[in-house]
C-alpha cells in the first residue's frame, strides 16, 4: 500500500559511500548547466534536471517521459544522487531567510512535549509493562516492572506503583542505545512471549522496512540464538519457544509465512505457507485468547484465513475460511468457538458470525449486517465481545456480553455503547487482558490530546489512565471543533472535520487554512490531536480534514465510490470541500493552503492539475504521482496487488482513465500554487523518483514564477526520520514553507 498500512521495500548503502564524492557530483552532467551552484547566492537558480527521451507507447497511445532516468532501483547513481543533493541545497537556500521562524515554531513544538514521560502501563500477567522516553533523547525505552500483587483482581482503578517502595523498573530494550550507530532507526516489533521470559523484536536501520528479528532474555538481555534477517515485522510468538514470521518475494510482496524454532539456523524453518499469487499478500493476527495464531491471505477484495494451535505448532495450518473472491474474512477465539468478521457484496458493512472449533462450517449469525453501520473491528474477552463500528462517518465502540463457555451462542442483543464526549474524535482499539472485565482503549479528538481509558464492561464505569501532556498554556476549551458537510459535484454530502482557535477565528474570509486528505484503500483519518498543529492554531489558522471518497470514514460503499474507474470521485470531492469552505468564509483562494500523504500526495497533486487557481500552498509528501507508469510494471514493489485499488492499466479502459488524472503525465503550462514536495531516497511504498520526476516536469512546464521546493531526505523511507525531535523539525519546516507561501514570516527584530 501505498499509504498507511504496515506492508513493503529495497534499498543501497552506497548514499553514504559516494558523499565523499560531493563535489565532483554537483558537476555531474544530470543538471542542467543553466543556473548558479552556489548556496549562498542569493539569485540561485533551480535544478533543471536534464532531459533524455523516454518513449512509452500503449494501446496506439504514446508518452514521452523526459525525466525516467532518475528512477534508479539501486539507489547509488551518481547522476541521480547530484540531482536530489541539487534540490536539497536549493531548498535549503531558499528557506533560509525563514529560518529564524522555523527555530521559532520549532522551539514551540518541541516546548509542549513533555520529554520525559512513559506510557500508560499494562497489565500483563505478572507485569506492567509501558515505554518510557528520555529528556533529551530520540527514542524510546522498552520497560516493565513486577505486580506487587499478582492475585488482586483487576481494575480499572488499579495504578503501577512507582515509589521507592515499588518493585524496581527494568529496562528490556533501549533503542537510544541501539541507535547510536545508525542514521535511521526503528522497532516495527515488540513481542514479549508468553511466559514473559523474552523478547522478540524487529528493527530497520535504513527505513527500507526490511527487518531483523532479535530475541533477547528479558532479564539479561543477552540474545537468544541468531537474529533472522531479511523479514517483516509481522511476528508473532508461538508458544514461548517458537516464532511465526513472514518474508517477503522480489516486488516486496508478503508472501511466505515461517515457523522458527529457538535455537535453530534461520535455514531450517518451516516454510508454513507460500502465497503464489501475486494479488494477494499474507498477515498474522493472534487471538487475544493467545491459543490460536491466524495467518490471513488477502487481496484488496478477498481474505481468507487458517488457523495455527500454538499449543501443537507442529500440526501445521488448518484452513478456517475457504478462499472466496469477494469474500474477506477475519478471525479470533473465544472458548470452543471461532468468532468470524465476514464482507461480502450482500454484507458490504460487514457481519460477525461463529463457529465450533469442531465443525468450523456450521455458522452462527452473532451481529447481522447493517447497510448504515461498518463493522470495523472486533476484540474478545472471556466473557464479552467487543465491536468497534462507525456510523454516520464516526466511529463507536459497543460492547455485548457473551454466555458462559459452553453455553449456545445465539444472535446477540442490545449492546452497550460507550459514549464520548467530542462531537467529533478519533478511537482505536488497545491491547487488553483477555481474562478481565476490562477495555483499553486509545481516544483522542482534534482538541483533547491523546488519551487511554480503561472501561469496565460489567458496571460502564470508565477510568482515564493516561493523557499525553501539552506544555506551554495548552487549554483545550480555547479550540472549537465541529463538522461539516460539503456538497460534491454529483450530489454527495462529504464530512469535513474543523478546528480552531474561537479567540482568534474571525470566519470572515480572512483566515489562512490548512486542508488535510486522504481518501485511498478505505483509510479513516479520523480528527485527532497533533500538538505540533498548535503552532498554526496558535496564529490564526484553521486546520480542516476533508473525508472524501475513497476512504473507508462512511462505510465500505464510501470506499468502493472511490477506487478504479470511480477514482475521480475522491478529486472532486476535496475540491467540493475546498469550495465549501471558501463559501462559508472559513477562507479565500488566497488564503487555502492543502497537504497530502503517499496516495494523499495523488490526490493533492491531481487537484492542482484540476484546480491550480483554488490553492495558494500545496504540501506533497512521498506522494504517489506517477501512476500510470508505476502501474503498468509489476516489478516495482505493490504494484500487482494494488491492481484492485487503482485498476490494470495493462486493460485499455483502466489505461485510458488513470492517464486521465495521473498528476505526472497532467502537468500543462499552467500557473501552479507554491508547492513543496517530499520524498525519502530509501521509500519502498513510492520510489523516490515518482515525486523527483513530478517536480522536474513541474518546473519545466509551469508558468509561474511560485516556489517550487524538492526535499529528498537521503537516508529515510517513507515515514521520513525516526527520531521524534527529528520529526518536529519536519513540521516546522512545512508550517515555515505554508506561512512564507501565505506572507505571514514576521521580521527579524
Amino acid at each position: 500500500m501505498r499509504g498507511l498500512r504496515h506492508l513493503p521495500s529495497a534499498t543501497n548503502s552506497a548514499t553514504l559511500q559516494t558523499f565523499h564524492f560531493y563535489t565532483k557530483l554537483f558537476k555531474s552532467s544530470s543538471i542542467s548547466p543553466r543556473r548558479n551552484l552556489s548556496v549562498g547566492a542569493s539569485n540561485m537558480e533551480p535544478p533543471i534536471a536534464k532531459k533524455v527521451k523516454h518513449e512509452m507507447e500503449m494501446f496506439g497511445d504514446v508518452r514521452i517521459d523526459n525525466y525516467y532516468w532518475l528512477r534508479d532501483d539501486s539507489r547509488s547513481d551518481p547522476q541521480v544522487l547530484s540531482y536530489l543533493r541539487e534540490e536539497n541545497a536549493y531548498t535549503d537556500h531558499l528557506m533560509s531567510g525563514t529560518k529564524h521562524l522555523e527555530e521559532q515554531i520549532y522551539s514551540e513544538i518541541r516546548g509542549r512535549l513533555k520529554e520525559d514521560d512513559i506510557s500508560a502501563p499494562f497489565r500483563r500477567g505478572a507485569y506492567y509493562y509501558y515505554s518510557r522516553t528520555l529528556e533529551g533523547k530520540e527514542y524510546s525505552q522498552h520497560c516493565r516492572r513486577p505486580v506487587a500483587n499478582v492475585g488482586a483482581e483487576a481494575s480499572v482503578y488499579d495504578t503501577m506503583p512507582t515509589g521507592p517502595d515499588a518493585p524496581p523498573e527494568h529496562v528490556l530494550l533501549d533503542e537510544n542505545a541501539k541507535a547510536q550507530e545508525h542514521a535511521f532507526y526503528t522497532i516495527g516489533a515488540f513481542k514479549v512471549s508468553p511466559n514473559n521470559k523474552l523478547v522478540a523484536y524487529a528493527e530497520d536501520t535504513k527505513g527500507d522496512e526490511i527487518f531483523t528479528v532479535h530475541v533477547i532474555d528479558a532479564e539479561s538481555r543477552t540474545p537468544v540464538g541468531k537474529p533472522l534477517a531479511g523479514v517483516t515485522s509481522d511476528l508473532e510468538w508461538a508458544d514461548n519457544n517458537a516464532l511465526v514470521y513472514t518474508t517477503r518475494d522480489e516486488i516486496l510482496r508478503p508472501d511466505k509465512v515461517w515457523l522458527h524454532k529457538l535455537g535453530t539456523e534461520q535455514s531450517l524453518d518451516i516454510c508454513l505457507y507460500h502465497e503464489k499469487d501475486d494479488m494477494f499478500s499474507v498477515d498474522l493476527a493472534v487471538s487475544e485468547s493467545k491459543k490460536f495464531l491466524f495467518v490471513e491471505s488477502a487481496s484488496k477484495i478477498t481474505r481468507f484465513v487458517f488457523y495455527l494451535d500454538i499449543s501443537k505448532p507442529e500440526d501445521g495450518l488448518v484452513v478456517l475460511t475457504p478462499r472466496l473472491d469477494g469474500i474477506d474474512t477475519s478471525a479470533s477465539h473465544r472458548g470452543n468457538h471461532f468468532f468470524i468478521k465476514r464482507r461480502s457484496d450482500e454484507c458490504f458493512n460487514s457481519e460477525i458470525l461463529a463457529c465450533p472449533l469442531d465443525n468450523t462450517s456450521a455458522t452462527t449469525v452473532l451481529l447481522p449486517h447493517k447497510p448504515s453501520v461498518n463493522i470495523q473491528e472486533m476484540q474478545l474477552f472471556s466473557d464479552h465481545l467487543v465491536v468497534y463500528q462507525r456510523e454516520n462517518g464516526l466511529p463507536k465502540i459497543t460492547i455485548y456480553n457473551l454466555p458462559a463457555t459452553g453455553e449456545p451462542l445465539d444472535r446477540l442483543q442490545g449492546g452497550r455503547v460507550v459514549d464520548f464526549v467530542d462531537p467529533i474524535y478519533s478511537v482505536d482499539p488497545s491491547e487488553s487482558e483477555f481474562y478481565s472485565c476490562i477495555l483499553r482503549f486509545d481516544y483522542s479528538s482534534m482538541k483533547t490530546p491523546p488519551s487511554v481509558y480503561d472501561y469496565d464492561m460489567n458496571s460502564g464505569i470508565s477510568v482515564l489512565k493516561k493523557i499525553d501532556v501539552v506544555l506551554g498554556g495548552f487549554d483545550s476549551g480555547n479550540y472549537l471543533t465541529e463538522r461539516q458537510w460539503a456538497t460534491s459535484a454529483d450530489g454527495t454530502k462529504v464530512p469535513i472535520s474543523i478546528v480552531y482557535r474561537k479567540d482568534l477565528v474571525k470566519l470572515d474570509g480572512s483566515d489562512p487554512l490548512l486542508l488535510y486528505g486522504y481518501g485511498s484503500y478505505e483509510v479513516c483519518i479520523d480528527p485527532y490531536f497533533k500538538a505540533s498543529r498548535l503552532s498554526l492554531l496558535d496564529r490564526g489558522f484553521i486546520f480542516a480534514v476533508a473525508h472524501v471518497r475513497g476512504g473507508g470514514e462512511m462505510g465500505r460503499p464510501w470506499y468502493e465510490d472511490g477506487k478504479l474507474l470511480k477514482k475521480k470521485n475522491t478529486f472532486t470531492d476535496f475540491i467540493s470541500c475546498a469550495e465549501y469552505l471558501i463559501e462559508k468564509k472559513y477562507c479565500s483562494k488566497e488564503k487555502l493552503c492543502i497537504e497530502g500523504r503517499s496516495a494523499g500526495g495523488l490526490l493533492v497533486g491531481a487537484i492542482i492539475n484540476m484546480r491550480p487557481d483554488l490553492f495558494k500552498a500545496v504540501v506533497a509528501g512521498v506522494p504517489f504521482v506517477d501512476v500510470l507508469t508505476t502501474m503498468l510494471d509489476p516489478t516495482i514493489p505493490l504494484t500487482t496487488s494494488e491492481w484492485m485499488e487503482w485498476g490494470d492499466p495493462r486493460k485499455e479502459e483502466f489505461y485510458f482513465y488513470m492517464k486521465s488524472y495521473s498528476p505526472v503525465d497532467n502537468i500543462t503550462a499552467q500557473n501552479y500554487p507554491a508547492v513543496l514536495v517530499t520524498a525519502g531516497l530509501n521509500d519502498t511504498r513510492v520510489l523516490y523518483s515518482e515525486p523527483a520526476k513530478f517536480v522536474a516536469k513541474l518546473r519545466d512546464t509551469k508558468t509561474d514564477d511560485n516556489t517550487l521546493l524538492f526535499k529528498c531526505e537521503l537516508g529515510a523511507g517513507h515515514f521520513s526520520k525516526s527520531g521524534r525531535f527529528e520529526k518536529l523539525q519536519e513540521d516546522a519546516f512545512t508550517y515555515t514553507f505554508i506561512m512564507k507561501a501565505l506572507n505571514m514570516v514576521p521580521s527579524l527584530p
